[in-house]
């Protein structure tokens, strides 16, 4: 039982970033608002937009995992927003609060004792919750990775 508790903080520190890609809730502090709807060059999305995407997909996959009402949402439509900005500041701030508090009771799924990282979910019988995990951290690097090019061709990150 142990074992199973060292792998599951290993792989919530994988989950927070830092370990292989950095870390989202360092790339936040340096996209200033006012540059959340620009696509520089010939890129196809806003810093806005991947982040919502990576907010979004989190918490469909945490949904997943997590509910016993889960509905699969539409792609792509429900996966990407409709504009290249949010709403307000407000709005921009609680996503990010958000996404903070979705991966938070995601890490506590995953340490409870009775989270088995290898049994079949509830609501997709073909997959595990160790899958679940790994597909969020992937799918979060390679977003957190576009963020990155879009902060530097908007010349805040080095």
């Amino acid at each position: 039982m142990q074992e199973a508790g060292q792998i599951k903080h290993q792989l919530i520190a994988h989950l927070t970033g830092g370990e292989a890609f950095v870390p989202i809730k360092e790339l936040l502090k340096f996209i200033p608002y006012e540059l959340l709807d620009k696509r520089p060059g010939n890129l196809p999305y806003s810093l806005y937009e991947v982040f919502y995407h990576i907010w979004f997909t989190q918490k469909d996959i945490i949904d997943y995992c997590m509910s016993k009402d889960y509905k699969l949402p539409t792609w792509p439509i429900d996966y990407w927003p409709l504009k290249a900005a949010p709403q307000d500041e407000n709005s921009w701030k609680a996503m990010q609060d958000q996404y903070f508090t979705d991966r938070k009771e995601f890490s506590e799924y995953i340490e409870n004792p009775g989270s088995d990282l290898l049994k079949p979910l509830p609501n997709g019988k073909e997959h595990n919750l160790l899958r679940e995990i790994l597909l969020v951290t992937e799918h979060t690097a390679y977003h957190s990775g576009q963020l990155v090019v879009i902060l530097r061709e908007l010349g805040v990150y080095e």
